[in-house]
């Protein structure tokens, strides 16, 4: 079964605790009572400089579709711990949340709400799992795309690791996630049918392998593809035989009958000493057009060590370390309570722990991102109490949440509202943009940000921090926790 069909039912993708909960909830009466979640993260993985925000189509349509079948309600009683009247609210269900989040494709970073759930708490708790599923697997495979594409230089990145994902979301999601982070498509076809992922691809060595000579498997594929042709290089000898059995294709094939003189792609051996021979050759046949594409194990910190060996590669092929993100496969987001409301007042809430960085910021809330008016760049992330306003039109003091005395006065600038409203009292009133709008839409917010920003090594720390009155809340919180102890 591929979860990422749409007309899967994914109701009972929860953690077992939702469902013991929402029944502890509702035998206490509690099931009306609003509750406020956050979804956030605490670290930004390969110590980068941002986050890109990915996974918010496919929560959106989890929650639409939200309900309980009678397969569900009959393994519930089934299992013996559930009241009568639980199961009766749950064959009933109707989703009835607010949920406000920071639109795909947006540069994100540490300790600020990407998702916001405002509802019946219930409601709010049970979709735990399945939004930290979606929102950290493709958040996180975005992210490690963008930085493979930033390494690569212009150069186009291709994603190829369906084979090599964790299962058939892992691949379809991810190679969705990936075209969001920059990549140009995938060898995901079925990417390409559910989401609009342009699905890329040629042959396998198992091509060449097929026919009696390297040059024949050429010779016919070229035949087939004259417009798109690209071949493997490196099944028997790259530079003895399949660069030069592709020259002569190429020269009898394909330019002599005007078509585009293709390109080679090399999937073994020494990535840079190759390309480089191969560019020669290339070039010493007339064929200086012919592209090089490289694929076999690569990372963004491969890449960036080829490009500093001036290796002439014109596209890349990136496939298990990007489509598992293998130098950092979790994106440590998380779902903590931060308010109630009763009769329609916000009770704030706060998680305290003995580990600083996993004390959380209460109340409902909202987050600004505030932009130089001259330059258009990012400069910090503000997070303010859901009713408060950032008026761009006078200044506005923005101060470390930790080292309070480090304060900067800013003036000329605009302040833009990130958390934006896509469900309201459980009904969809936020427009899915297409993946291109998404794709495009990443582009321009991540140029939008300072180089320093980009650097894949110690990057600049982009500031998230309170309003006044948000700090001032939490740490009354915390003085009134020390002094009940």
């Amino acid at each position: 079964m591929i979860l990422t069909d749409k007309d899967t039912n994914l109701t009972m993708l929860v953690d077992f605790y939702e469902l013991t909960m929402a029944n502890g909830y509702f035998e206490h009466g509690m099931e009306d009572e609003i509750a406020c979640f956050d979804l956030f993260f605490r670290r930004i993985p390969d110590n980068g400089g941002f986050a890109i925000m990915a996974g918010l189509e496919q929560l959106i349509d989890y929650l639409e579709k939200l309900s309980f079948t009678t397969a569900d309600i009959n393994y519930l009683r089934n299992k013996g711990v559930f009241s009568e009247g639980f199961l009766r609210y749950l064959e009933n269900f109707e989703f009835s949340c607010d949920v406000y989040a920071i639109p795909e494709g947006t540069p994100i970073f540490p300790n600020e709400p990407i998702v916001t759930i405002k509802g019946p708490i219930i409601q709010a708790q049970f979709i735990e799992t399945i939004a930290l599923l979606y929102i950290n697997h493709q958040s996180l495979i975005a992210t490690k795309a963008n930085r493979v594409v930033r390494a690569a230089k212009g150069r186009s990145v291709i994603e190829m690791g369906s084979r090599r994902a964790q299962g058939s979301d892992g691949a379809v999601l991810g190679a969705r996630a990936a075209y969001i982070g920059g990549t140009n498509g995938s060898a995901c076809t079925i990417a390409d049918s559910l989401y609009g992922v342009p699905a890329l691809g040629t042959m396998a060595h198992s091509w060449v392998q097929s026919f009696d000579t390297e040059y024949e498997a050429f010779e016919k594929f070229a035949q087939l593809y004259p417009n798109n042709c690209v071949l493997l290089v490196d099944t028997y000898d790259t530079l003895k035989s399949g660069i030069p059995n592709a020259i002569k294709v190429f020269k009898e094939f394909i330019v002599s009958k005007g078509y585009a003189p293709g390109a080679i792609r090399i999937d073994s051996g020494d990535a840079a000493y190759l390309s480089k021979r191969a560019r020669k050759m290339l070039d010493k046949a007339g064929l200086t057009e012919t592209k090089v594409i490289i694929s076999n194990s690569l990372d963004e910190y491969t890449i960036k060590d080829l490009l500093i060996q001036n290796a002439p590669i014109d596209a890349f092929g990136v496939g298990e370390r990007l489509i598992t993100s293998k130098t950092e496969p979790v994106f440590g987001g998380v779902y903590k309570l931060v308010a109630t409301e009763v009769d329609g007042e916000i009770i704030p809430k706060i998680k305290i722990s003995n580990n600083p960085e996993k004390v959380t910021t209460p109340g409902f809330k909202q987050v600004y991102r505030l932009f130089d008016k001259t330059k258009n760049k990012a400069i910090a992330d503000v997070v303010t109490l859901f009713d408060e306003i950032i008026n761009d039109d006078e200044p506005y003091v923005i101060f470390d949440p930790d080292y309070t005395w480090k304060r900067k006065e800013l003036t000329n600038f605009y302040a833009v509202k990130l958390l934006k409203p896509i469900f309201e009292k459980g009904k969809l009133v936020y427009h899915k943009p297409k993946i291109e709008e998404i794709r495009k839409h990443s582009h321009e917010e991540i140029d939008k940000l300072w180089e320093e920003s980009l650097r894949f090594e110690k990057p600049h720390k982009f500031y998230v921090d309170l309003s006044q009155d948000l700090w001032d809340l939490k740490h009354v919180l915390l003085k009134q926790h020390s002094e009940s102890l």
